[in-house]
């Protein structure tokens, strides 16, 4: 193995390389053993455990394909979901949201968006590359700002990330 320990939750297929995970708190157990200081979600669809968020809060991340809060988000709202119901809706606008993760999907304190226009002809297959090309840009951006100890917190539990408005 390349140097990353792999952990999976809730069980399923899995190599010898593979820790199996059977409950959340053997999950957090792994994460804390191997020193993990944040969780990175991407295409990650199921609730995370209770557990798993309260011992990585603020240290757990995910990215949404829509705008957050709103409509566009929340259980079933996923992928080409998001990207149909933006389009039939009607709006001129979405973006892609990185947040922290909470107890309900898609509710924890936003970090950060980038906005994508929608256009009046559009399908959610066009919306759904823009968007992703934003998601490629925005989410990294967020993981490097963490790293290097650049989130602030304002008073309210509204993150951000240090030098950007």
């Amino acid at each position: 193995m390349s140097g990353f320990q792999v952990a999976v939750y809730p069980p399923g297929k899995h190599t010898d390389e593979t820790t199996v995970c059977g409950s959340p708190r053997e999950l957090v157990d792994a994460l804390e053993s191997h020193g993990v200081d944040l969780v990175v979600l991407a295409g990650y669809m199921k609730l995370v455990p209770v557990e798993v968020v309260k011992a990585y809060e603020k240290r757990m991340l995910n990215i949404h394909p829509g705008l957050l809060p709103g409509p566009f988000g929340g259980h079933g709202m996923y992928g080409m979901n998001v990207h149909a119901a933006v389009v039939a809706s009607g709006s001129r606008y979405t973006a892609c949201t990185v947040h922290y993760v909470s107890e309900v999907y898609d509710t924890g304190p936003i970090l950060a968006q980038a906005v994508v226009p929608v256009y009046i002809d559009d399908t959610p297959e066009r919306v759904a590359a823009r968007v992703l090309k934003q998601e490629h840009e925005l989410f990294p951006r967020c993981v490097r700002a963490y790293c290097d100890d650049r989130i602030g917190w304002r008073e309210d539990g509204v993150p951000y990330i240090v030098g950007v408005n």
